[in-house]
């Protein structure tokens, strides 16, 4: 049995959505392990003078959550 934890994420680009949502998972990678997947909620840009100056994508981040158990005692509780 696994669990799975979700974060919330905005990755920008100069590019594209595209880039952003890649941007958003590779900066993730730095930190998180096992992630599983991505699901790109929101796409919003930043204009200036009638042009697209930078994409945002928000994006919800999945990964494995790791379990511990081998540091718990029999009770559930912290191992000394």
């Amino acid at each position: 049995m696994s669990v799975v934890k979700v974060v919330e994420l905005v990755g920008t680009s100069h590019e594209s959505w595209q880039e952003a949502a890649q941007m958003a998972v590779k900066e993730a990678s730095e930190s998180l392990r096992d992630i599983t997947g991505v699901d790109v909620v929101n796409q919003t840009a930043q204009v200036m003078d009638g042009q697209i100056t930078e994409y945002r994508t928000t994006v919800h981040v999945a990964f494995k959550v790791e379990h511990h158990s081998h540091l718990l005692g029999a009770a559930g509780t912290r191992a000394k």
